[in-house]
């Protein structure tokens, strides 16, 4: 790194130790970011999800389909995406079984866009109703 981006990053140190943080107490300090990341990371999931499936299906109705998942669908994915984040052979296990479901859908592609389909318009019902 160059002498002037190490003043400019020993500079912003200097100045962010200098904020007050928004509590002397340093465990509220902590519940405050960890409520704040949390927050922060399902409004980019829900918008990252809205637009996977916004692209084929319009947002509107991708809203209904995202809210209209199942507790089960919930815990499902929770455990997957916790598998494949916490070890190198999960995630090489979870993107293993991803990469053959996606192939074996394209390999029977007009059944499995009727199941997929099918399974779509269900769960944007269920979000309707909710």
């Amino acid at each position: 790194m160059a002498k002037s981006g190490k003043k400019v990053i020993a500079a912003a140190k200097t100045v962010a130790s200098k904020v007050p943080a928004p509590s002397p107490n340093p465990m509220t300090n902590l519940i405050l970011a960890d409520i704040a990341l949390r927050a922060g990371g399902a409004l980019l999931r829900r918008g990252v999800e809205k637009g996977l499936v916004g692209g084929a299906v319009g947002a509107t109705k991708a809203g209904r389909i995202i809210k209209g998942r199942s507790m089960m669908q919930t815990l499902v994915g929770t455990a997957l995406a916790r598998v494949a984040t916490r070890s190198v052979p999960g995630a090489i296990v979870i993107g293993g079984g991803l990469v053959a479901k996606s192939l074996y859908d394209r390999s029977q592609k007009r059944k499995a866009e009727a199941v997929g389909t099918a399974a779509v318009e269900d769960q944007a019902e269920r979000g309707e109703k909710d």
